[in-house]
């Protein structure tokens, strides 16, 4: 044997080498093999009941799913998008239902607590599970055991299990609408702005809002750009406004948004060319082109490989106006009118700003609020002077004096086609 022969430094170095991985090979080997999908029933039908919730709560009250997503992208897997307790799930499985022999399989799954969980006892995670070789199942069931009763599960639809064409090029996410929202105005403003510069669906994960923007929905659902996601996830746990953990018993920050912006990217990964992850008081406008489709093919030509376009958050304080655009028969609606805040905050030193992002979905595998956690392609921070985040909000260097902002009129380019264009909305639904 090799290990029985020279007694030098480099041989033993060899039979360490070696006998580890060996050790590491059969590791992974009965991992690989515990999470194989494994018959346990057969001949019974799949008598469960199809849940239709954007949220559902499992038995220990610890695990809510969102929605299943068929990944074939490394190898043939369901990947559940859900909201787990982060020490408290340690142990869940896939029953898979095969059609039309109905036999079950169940899959050991894999919790992947994404990593930015600011401190939350609760955050977003993938749960996936190797799916059998031989079927293409349609709904699978998330259970603690792998031993049951499969009728009494709440089975949910596999998405994105067939292929499809893009129906459209730019998808807006929009996480979570909440806090009795009433920002009418600007919240047309922005919507005619996206349409203005390329968009043709915007996917709102809505908890509560008012019931004057409740008017503002349904003119948009009907229209077709909007898509609400039912998202009440404050009857399932203690939700914070804040995005960190602030000891006061909560359970997850800003209203599970890192669980909807994730949940958003995969409803959409076969249906749109490109998502943007961004709030409804901001818009990522374009320095050098007129629209998003010409800026993201010069930014594509230029970035090769790339999944992921960040772009700077840029605050126009809605405390510095201009007399500008003061449109008489807007001031009777509620919110802020963006044509009248075109003064920046400048840049702090020391202090990084924010970023938003456009993405090719299908090279991202987990995302944060403001970068990607996992992906295949590239990220790429776009200049300043190709595009910028216009975010108008409070201020955040509220002693700042108005001549220490930096006046920026690039909306003003689109004033002519968005002053008709929310007038038209208003006509319909406000006034």
């Amino acid at each position: 044997m090799l290990c029985g022969g020279k007694k030098s430094y480099f041989v033993a170095a060899v039979c360490v080498i070696i006998l580890t991985s060996m050790v590491t090979l059969s590791y992974l080997r009965l991992q690989r093999f515990s999470h194989l999908p494994k018959i346990i029933q057969e001949g019974s039908r799949c008598r469960g009941k199809t849940t239709n919730s954007t949220i559902t709560a499992l038995k220990d009250n610890r695990t809510f799913i969102i929605s299943p997503y068929f990944d074939d992208r490394e190898s043939k897997v369901t990947r559940v998008i859900g909201i787990v307790h982060h020490e408290d799930v340690k142990q869940l499985y896939c029953w898979f239902c095969c059609p039309p022999d109905g036999k079950i399989y169940v899959s050991k799954a894999k919790i992947d607590v994404h990593s930015d969980r600011f401190g939350f006892p609760y955050g977003a995670a993938d749960i996936v599970c190797l799916e059998p070789e031989n079927c293409d199942p349609t709904h699978v069931s998330i259970h603690q055991s792998p031993r049951g009763n499969i009728d009494q599960l709440p089975r949910f639809e596999i998405k994105n299990r067939k292929a499809e064409t893009f129906s459209v090029d730019f998808t807006v996410c929009i996480s979570a609408m909440f806090g009795n929202y009433n920002n009418v105005l600007q919240f047309i403003q922005s919507m005619e702005m996206y349409k203005i510069l390329g968009v043709q669906k915007v996917v709102i994960y809505k908890n509560n809002c008012s019931h004057l923007m409740e008017k503002v929905l349904k003119f948009y659902v009907e229209e077709g750009t909007v898509e609400i996601i039912p998202w009440p996830i404050n009857s399932h746990l203690k939700v914070s406004s804040k995005w960190h953990f602030m000891q006061d018993g909560t359970h997850i920050g800003y209203y599970g948004q890192i669980a909807a912006l994730n949940d958003c990217i995969y409803r959409n990964m076969q249906r749109s060319k490109f998502v943007v992850l961004n709030d409804a008081d901001e818009i990522i406008l374009p320095l050098k082109h007129p629209d998003w489709k010409s800026m993201m093919s010069s930014l594509q030509e230029q970035n090769p490989g790339t999944g992921v376009f960040l772009f700077e958050n840029h605050i126009f304080p809605e405390t510095i106006s201009t007399h500008m655009f003061n449109i008489s028969s807007w001031n009777t609606v509620p919110g802020v009118n963006i044509l009248q805040h075109v003064h920046r905050e400048p840049d702090r030193k020391d202090v990084l700003n924010p970023k938003k992002m456009i993405i090719d979905p299908r090279k991202v595998i987990q995302t944060s609020v403001h970068s990607v956690l996992r992906a295949y392609g590239n990220s790429v921070n776009v200049p300043m002077d190709v595009a910028l985040i216009y975010h108008c909000r409070m201020p955040l260097q509220g002693n700042l004096p108005r001549e220490s902002l930096i006046r920026d009129t690039t909306l003003w380019r689109y004033n002519l086609s968005l002053v008709m264009n929310v007038n038209k909305v208003l006509s319909q639904t406000v006034l």
